[in-house]
């Protein structure tokens, strides 16, 4: 197996194979490569635990790490999930707000690991890239939601 040249490396207490066997299953063209278990004891397990677990997410190579409860995840990192309407919108947020997670606002969500995820419609950033008027309508409707709804996405580009 060829190791990515960059790979983002997530912390979990314990339950990294939990957490990439879930994405997996969520989102497409994700899967776990491989599950690695300690060679000895560490800190935060024994020799035997699973101490590492390779996937990817939408294609995009990650390395789980059972860490322990020393560093939690923070908004500051999110993956963020374009969407194509709101049925793909839908699907995603509940999968992830449904296994145990929480909404946020504007489109963010953490899964019940603590990870955030920005579940984006491709509608809403093509507003924001459009820039001015257009923009600026669809920026004030995203700021009143939690899930973002496609439709009124739509409604405030129109004006």
């Amino acid at each position: 197996m060829t190791i990515a040249k960059n790979t983002i490396c997530l912390w979990y207490d314990k339950d990294a194979e939990d957490a990439a066997r879930f994405y997996a299953e969520t989102f497409p063209d994700s899967e776990v490569k491989a599950v690695h278990r300690a060679p000895g004891d560490y800190p935060s397990g024994k020799q035997g635990d699973v101490l590492t677990v390779d996937f990817t997410v939408c294609g995009i190579p990650c390395i789980g790490l059972n860490g322990g409860t020393m560093f939690k995840h923070s908004e500051a990192f999110s993956f963020q999930i374009a969407t194509d309407d709101q049925a793909e919108t839908d699907r995603y947020w509940n999968a992830i707000v449904g296994n145990g997670g929480k909404e946020s606002e504007c489109g963010w969500c953490k899964d019940k690991w603590g990870l955030s995820w920005q579940i984006t419609p491709r509608t809403l950033t093509d507003a924001m890239a459009a820039g001015g008027a257009e923009a600026k309508r669809a920026f004030d409707a995203m700021m009143k939601m939690q899930k973002i709804d496609v439709a009124k996405i739509d409604a405030a580009r129109r004006g």
